[in-house]
């Protein structure tokens, strides 16, 4: 790319923004087209909400006709006072409503909630959550929202609700809670065959959930949560985090489904899985309009049903954290027999990100967090990290170095090819001086981009890392979430309403970092490549800028690793370079060459693979200005 190319480019990206100023609408249209905006807003509440009373009053019409026609099958059963039930253990406290008969509240011991300032999370609180059963008979559809249930059996660990019809026709819901933070449940129905058709075999499920915002950063803590389900014969998958779905059908046989926030979760595991085009639905809020919920979740399904009582429908609840060594071993606790792969539900990063912290990251941080405070554990992973890349970085830097004392021979060598035309030749000159003293300049390219997937699997686990939860260190409260140094309580568009101490060190580090590589590569240089050089400093200098941006409101951890990080890396660039003699490193390249004179060394590998192409190309222009003489003579 010579000085006219990149003139080129500066003038289009000009010409370009001011286009786009230009072009950009006034106050006026804006706020003509944000009022347009709200009103379409408005209209499609305002449609949604007339179709949800609709269906609301249709079925309380439907209801009030059921109380008053004393014949109705479960007539007493619509009748009653609702009751809250509570079962515990040590990790969880989930309580019961006996309208309805399921949980409509479940708090995580041992676990602060980070809003309210309270010892215990609470997951989710009663009318932020419900979940329904409707059986479809032959005359009529029962809703199990509908019906007060009586209690029996009760203990801290078990409780059986059954909503009695006449002569013997019952619904039974049995509760049984583990130790930890399983729940399992059976459904089933008593006397009650000739009710349905005989092809019945399933139940529709209705389960809604508002999410709550449990930690500080909304906006980051939003980009985690997302509604996640399990094909029975395939992988995971999940809803988008950031776009409204609504009654998306998922064509494939499920056996669980989650409704996941950043840190906890809300699971739903069936026995005999959930049939497939099951309706799922996410809608995420912003900050604004939200009040304290990230998302709305709704999970639309159809799971097995017998309507003979014989075969009693089985069902398992999850309410805890996102701990992936804790979700791992929630399949000993299922009495289902599944693969539920439930750890899925702590994200680590498409698959060869996912590779690297899954069996060397999570290995790693479980031994040292036994033994050192969380912040520690964040250094020592990347001084580990840098050890172990240390050889590559070091092989990076001698094939840097190599050519940054072969500079002025370059020069010598190349001098001659100094106009526009003769850059093909200047290359292949080039590539024949670095033959002779056997240094191949892509050698150390290929060290340095192993080092990359590192920063993009520590950018997906360390948000999803629990153990950093609420875990302060120096001047960091909480490692997940953000540090602000300074907050203006108001969300500006870009920034937020806050400034991170760990952003702007990891962009200051960022910039150091940069400054030094841009000095290294200039140094080995030849011609007008060091010109260039000069030209693109400024954009290399503008990707730190824009780092601030987009880590402003990312959680301190990730901010203090990618800062120890490059800190780090800017330690073993200064001491290679100080402890690298340049009249020694040419020795040795002298000698190299006067050794190899007689058989000088070939490229090798993709050094090879491009210089054969520099060569045919040569030859190509060579037989097109051989041609070029010919008909200019004719």
């Amino acid at each position: 790319m010579d000085k006219n190319t990149i003139t080129g480019i500066v003038l289009i990206a000009l010409l370009f923004i001011g286009f786009t100023w230009w072009s950009q609408p006034s106050e006026e249209e804006i706020k003509a087209q944000q009022e347009q905006l709200a009103q379409q807003e408005a209209a499609k509440d305002k449609a949604a909400k007339a179709e949800k009373d609709a269906v609301k009053a249709q079925r309380e019409r439907a209801l009030q006709q059921t109380l008053e026609d004393s014949t109705a099958l479960f007539h007493n059963a619509l009748k009653g006072t609702a009751q809250n039930v509570v079962l515990k253990n040590k990790h969880v406290e989930l309580t019961f409503n006996t309208k309805g008969a399921t949980v409509e509240k479940a708090v995580i011991k041992g676990y602060k909630d980070n809003i309210k300032e309270k010892n215990d999370v609470v997951l989710f609180d009663k009318n932020e959550q419900s979940l329904n059963y409707t059986l479809v008979a032959k005359e009529t559809n029962i809703s199990t929202q509908d019906l007060y249930f009586n209690v029996s059996a009760l203990t801290d660990s078990t409780v059986v609700f059954t909503a009695e019809a006449a002569a013997g026709k019952n619904i039974v819901l049995s509760y049984l809670l583990g130790k930890d933070y399983m729940l399992h449940m059976r459904l089933s129905v008593e006397g009650m065959a000739g009710l349905f058709a005989p092809n019945t075999s399933t139940m529709d499920i209705n389960w809604q959930e508002k999410c709550r915002q449990q930690e500080k950063g909304f906006n980051f803590e939003n980009r985690y949560a997302t509604l996640t389900y399990h094909e029975s014969e395939g992988g995971t998958d999940y809803l988008s985090e950031t776009s409204e779905k609504i009654d998306k059908p998922i064509e494939e046989r499920i056996d669980w489904v989650a409704f996941k926030n950043q840190f906890f979760s809300a699971v739903m595991i069936a026995k005999n899985d959930f049939q497939p085009n099951a309706l799922m639905t996410s809608i995420p809020y912003d900050k604004k309009s939200g009040d304290g919920y990230l998302k709305s979740y709704q999970a639309k399904m159809k799971s097995f049903f017998d309507p003979t009582g014989k075969q009693p429908s089985e069902f398992e609840f999850y309410y805890g954290p996102n701990d992936f060594r804790l979700l791992q071993n929630v399949e000993e606790q299922s009495t289902f027999g599944k693969d539920l792969e439930l750890q899925r539900l702590v994200y680590l990063g498409w698959p060869l990100f996912r590779i690297i912290n899954r069996w060397f990251t999570i290995y790693v941080f479980d031994w040292l967090s036994k033994l050192f405070p969380m912040g520690v554990v964040l250094i020592l992973i990347t001084l580990l990290l840098k050890v172990i890349t240390f050889p590559m970085v070091k092989k990076s830097y001698m094939s840097s170095a190599k050519m940054r004392v072969l500079k002025p021979k370059l020069e010598a060598a190349t001098a001659k090819f100094d106009k526009p035309e003769d850059q093909m030749q200047k290359q292949q000159a080039m590539m024949a001086e670095y033959a002779k003293y056997g240094v191949s300049p892509l050698s150390g390219c290929l060290p340095m981009l192993i080092q990359m997937p590192i920063w993009i699997a520590m950018f997906n686990f360390v948000p999803n890392a629990i153990q950093l939860r609420g875990q302060s260190f120096l001047w960091m409260s909480d490692l997940s979430t953000y540090d602000p140094i300074f907050e203006w309580g108001t969300n500006l568009p870009i920034i937020g309403d806050h400034l991170s101490l760990t952003c702007i060190l990891f962009c200051v580090a960022n910039l150091l970092y940069s400054w030094m590589t841009m000095r290294q590569q200039r140094d080995q240089m030849v011609g007008q490549q060091a010109e260039q050089m000069k030209v693109m400093q400024w954009m290399m200098f503008l990707m730190p800028v824009m780092f601030f941006f987009i880590f402003n409101d990312y959680s301190s951890g990730l901010n203090f690793y990618y800062f120890v990080s490059l800190f780090f890396s800017a330690a073993i660039m200064w001491t290679l370079r100080k402890t690298t003699n340049d009249e020694k490193l040419l020795a040795i390249l002298e000698a190299s060459y006067k050794e190899n004179q007689n058989n000088p060394q070939k490229m090798k590998g993709l050094a090879a693979r491009l210089q054969a192409m520099q060569e045919q190309q040569a030859e190509l222009q060579k037989q097109r200005e051989e041609l070029a003489r010919k008909r200019k003579k004719y």
